[in-house]
């Protein structure tokens, strides 16, 4: 078996909208060789969220007529997936999204957890229903959990790394933030750059950093939580 380097994330945070849908697809497409499974991008047009998942390339997926019905935005979510866990369906696409007590999320998860069986089961048991196979919905249960006792989006995140066992790296927003995590080992890649207009942008690779015009400034270090606001 081939060595995958097991999906890919992107996110970008502007200081006005623009059509942000359209700067994340070249930034997926940069990534596309680290899946090919499926893709998404989540918009965030002041705290409302719009998105389109999808099996496929992103070439096939994103059609100019998709990339068109996105509003612009100041903030935006993308994933391409190689499937470690869970089957290649429509469900399992990513970014994921939740809606709960405190605002919403989108979700973007690179790598696979050690421990995702033990704490799925713990989740169910406290009466979760998951809707996918995939790692990225435990995360995404285990933040918004701890988002309900926590002050911010960044302390739920912290909180959470306590739990995750693995090789992760996450590109996640909130109505109001973009945040980059690495696990503590720092297994998957992650680094961010910035555009000369002063967008952040966050990605697997660099080389999704050139292809929108950013400058790399430095890899996100293991363990670290980059907070854009």
């Amino acid at each position: 078996m081939g060595l995958h380097e097991e999906c890919g994330v992107f996110g970008v945070m502007g200081k006005k909208a623009e059509p942000m849908a359209e700067l994340v697809y070249y930034g997926l497409y940069a990534l596309q060789h680290r899946g090919q499974e499926s893709c998404g991008i989540v918009v965030n047009d002041d705290g409302v969220f719009s998105s389109y998942k999808d099996l496929g390339l992103i070439s096939e997926v994103f059609s100019k007529e998709v990339l068109s019905h996105f509003p612009e935005g100041t903030m935006a979510v993308g994933h391409v997936r190689y499937g470690t866990t869970g089957g290649n369906t429509r469900k399992n696409c990513q970014p994921i999204e939740v809606n709960h007590q405190k605002g919403k999320m989108a979700l973007a998860h690179n790598g696979n957890l050690s421990n995702a069986l033990e704490l799925r089961d713990k989740l169910e048991l406290s009466g979760a229903i998951f809707h996918t196979t995939s790692d990225t919905e435990t995360i995404a249960y285990i933040i918004t959990r701890e988002r309900m006792k926590t002050p911010s989006i960044e302390d739920a995140v912290s909180n959470a790394m306590e739990y995750l066992e693995g090789a992760y790296s996450l590109v996640l927003m909130s109505s109001a933030k973009l945040i980059a995590a690495r696990d503590p080992y720092g297994f998957r890649p992650l680094c961010y750059g910035t555009m000369s207009d002063g967008t952040y942008v966050v990605a697997s690779e660099s080389c999704a950093l050139a292809a929108v015009g950013a400058d790399f400034v430095r890899d996100i270090l293991p363990g670290e939580i980059l907070v854009f606001h």
